[in-house]
């Protein structure tokens, strides 16, 4: 494994008790960093502090909710200093059902959580990266929000509005050294997969060219030098994680 020097950075976390959040917040302790993780699960928080080893806080808090985030970066900034990272992991699939046939009340939810989460989110470090002079932000977007999954339409509408959101802001921030990417990775056998129908997981496993899903810690890796001061030119991208599917 490369060793990603993130030395004096203090990064946060959203979803980080599990999944991409865990393995990319293990990623940057391993490179140096201070690790702020945000989640609803408390226990899981807790367990998975007990297995990074170093500087790591954690804070209950859900990203739908702009005073709780806004809470939560402040504290962040007492505790650590100024956060340069954010790694937005934070996301629900929500159920397997045709458009016309989705209830209303999941539609909205999974928006709420996967895209309004994704702009408070972001709303919320880019001020004081901007004081600063310095920033990298990585939103967990999906191979669906290009291609849109049947079945998914609430999960693929709300990660192609991730993928644009990234966009917009990564122009709008390009004059400063403040990186704003996101990644399209395929799925990642993680506790996402219990929301999802078997038959929909075997439909996502078929579209994959090289025949597996994703590691989590592979995705880690392409998070590590996106938010490494490396990654000093690229923003507004969309990094494909796809194993082929759909390398655009």
């Amino acid at each position: 494994m490369n060793q990603i020097d993130l030395s004096g950075r203090t990064a946060i976390v959203t979803g980080g008790a599990q999944g991409i959040g865990a393995a990319t917040a293990r990623r940057m302790v391993l490179g140096g960093a201070k690790v702020v993780l945000l989640d609803r699960d408390k226990e899981l928080l807790d367990e998975t502090k007990h297995q990074l080893d170093g500087e790591v806080m954690t804070l209950l808090c859900d990203v739908t909710n702009l005073e709780e985030m806004t809470k939560a970066h402040r504290e962040a900034e007492d505790r650590f200093g100024a956060v340069s990272i954010l790694v937005h992991s934070a996301g629900v699939a929500g159920s397997n059902s045709p458009t016309h046939l989705y209830d209303p009340g999941e539609w909205r939810s999974v928006i709420d959580i996967n895209l309004v989460g994704t702009f408070n989110a972001n709303r919320v470090v880019i001020p004081s990266m901007i004081d600063n002079g310095y920033g990298r932000i990585v939103n967990i977007a999906s191979v669906a929000g290009k291609e849109g999954n049947p079945n998914a339409s609430a999960y693929s509408a709300s990660k192609a509005g991730v993928i644009a959101l990234t966009k917009s802001i990564g122009k709008e921030l390009a004059q400063y050294d403040i990186a704003v990417n996101c990644i399209t990775p395929a799925a990642a056998r993680t506790r996402i997969f219990d929301q999802m129908s078997q038959e929909h997981i075997d439909y996502m496993l078929s579209k994959i060219p090289r025949g597996r899903f994703v590691e989590v810690n592979e995705i880690a890796s392409m998070v590590a030098w996106l938010v490494s001061q490396e990654n000093s030119f690229t923003t507004g991208a969309a990094f494909d994680l796809s194993g082929g599917r759909s390398t655009y």
